[in-house]
């Protein structure tokens, strides 16, 4: 049936003609943009995903430059340790060459005085930025490390967190330590120290047939304070040993460092002694003196001093815990190393050999944080590109087939508007029938 009110050809036609607009629209749109999902109308959801995305990759390029800086800072750091020890192995090499008679060692100190001054001003420069990783000599908790930004971690109910790789300071400094600035505990008062030589009286070792023993537990650490070992040889080849009113044997914390690090110095400090003694006469080559570490699992370090064998070589030791105490630089002991006399170039020799040993740890360090830390760069910018292919397959266009589309449309769009034309020709043709 016909009607000249109602055009049902032509109404199917326009809604036709209003389909292809609009799907012709938004092709024009995605080729416009680039973009399938150009905003949250297109797809609410694929778009808020993806500005979640878009979120973290420019959080990650921050983070990017946050390694690079990081990066820098460790390669400054590493190269000014890898120059002292080389420094201080030219040092080795005067030192060797005092140990011969006929040479002018007064010549060799002042070469070696030069070097010492030439690690000073390396250490000194070996900074980015103001900050320098071989200087720790802060007593404030944290100062003994820095945090570098390396990732962004984000958990599934959309919180996120940062993650940090830590680069602990090491010293290579040569400043002398001051107790003189420091407060000395009542004896048994101390907050870091325990056992038998934290008490008001020295504890004796009396040389015996076995050899007797005493400990020292280092409870817990904090930067600044020291602990000082009075030794007194009462008798015997142990007396003319360790009479030790100076107190060599010693250690101040550092911000870092752990019980089991006092511990270890203070048996490191108390074995050179005997090792020192041995070398000058003063002890017997088989002295059974010695300290040795040990750590409980909760973190607590005992050191056990034994004492010498044999009726008469007695010895009396005391811990003394010090607060307060001005931090010298790692390589202090540089400082004493004087090779002018025979006696002097032997006990360099042995001394020389420690402060190498500090400068190759503190390169070995900075060079394996430093490669974690080029290794997390590179995850950084390979996740970041993984993260932009992402948003890409969600949001980006198909420009080959929006291209095919838009042709598709263009060509419907033309019958959609010729058919539209003939269907609203139709009330005319009706016309004719009452002609």
């Amino acid at each position: 049936m016909s009607s000249i009110l109602t055009n049902n050809g032509a109404m199917v036609a326009l809604q036709t003609l209003k389909a292809v607009n609009k799907n012709l629209a938004t092709t024009q749109n995605e080729i416009s943009t680039g973009k399938s999902v150009a905003s949250a109308r297109d797809n609410a959801a694929v778009w808020a995903i993806s500005k979640v995305m878009e979120s973290d990759v420019k959080g990650f390029r921050g983070i990017s430059d946050s390694l690079s800086l990081g990066e820098s800072t460790v390669a400054v750091a590493q190269n000014g340790a890898e120059t002292v020890a080389d420094l201080l192995t030219q040092i080795k090499g005067k030192i060797v060459s005092a140990q011969e008679e006929n040479v002018d060692r007064a010549k060799i100190q002042t070469d070696i005085v030069a070097l010492r001054d030439q690690i000073s001003s390396v250490v000194g420069a070996a900074q980015l930025n103001g900050l320098n990783l071989l200087s720790n000599r802060q007593a404030t908790a944290g100062s003994g490390s820095i945090d570098v930004l390396s990732s962004l971690d984000r958990k599934p109910d959309g919180s996120v967190t940062v993650s940090h790789i830590s680069i602990a300071k090491q010293d290579l400094g040569i400043q002398s330590t001051d107790w003189t600035t420091g407060t000395a505990a009542a004896a048994g008062s101390g907050a870091t120290i325990s056992g038998a030589l934290d008490a008001a009286a020295a504890v004796t070792l009396t040389g015996a047939a076995t050899a007797p023993t005493t400990s020292l537990v280092i409870d817990s650490v904090a930067a600044g304070t020291g602990v000082q070992i009075n030794i007194t040889g009462a008798a015997g080849a142990v007396g003319a040993a360790f009479n030790d009113s100076a107190r060599a044997v010693s250690y101040v914390a550092r911000d870092g460092d752990t019980q089991a690090d006092v511990a270890n110095a203070l048996a490191k400090a108390f074995n050179d002694r005997v090792a020192a003694a041995i070398e000058a006469g003063t002890l017997a080559s088989g002295s059974s003196l010695k300290a040795a570490v040990s750590v409980a699992s909760g973190g607590a370090a005992t050191v056990t001093f034994t004492g010498e064998t044999g009726a008469g070589n007695d010895m009396s030791l005391q811990a003394i815990e010090t607060s307060g105490v001005t931090i010298g630089g790692g390589l202090e002991g540089l400082t004493s190393i004087d090779v002018s006399t025979a006696a002097g170039a032997r006990t360099a020799l042995n001394d020389i050999e420690g402060l190498i040993q500090t400068a190759i740890d503190a390169s070995a360090s900075f060079g394996s944080t430093r490669g974690r830390i080029e290794t997390q760069s590179e995850f950084v910018s390979k996740l970041s590109q993984s993260l932009k292919s992402g948003i890409g397959a969600l949001v980006d266009a198909d420009m080959e087939e929006a291209s095919a589309r838009l042709q598709a449309l263009q060509t419907q769009q033309q019958l959609a508007v010729q058919s539209l034309s003939i269907a609203n020709q139709a009330p005319q043709t009706i016309l004719s029938l009452f002609r």
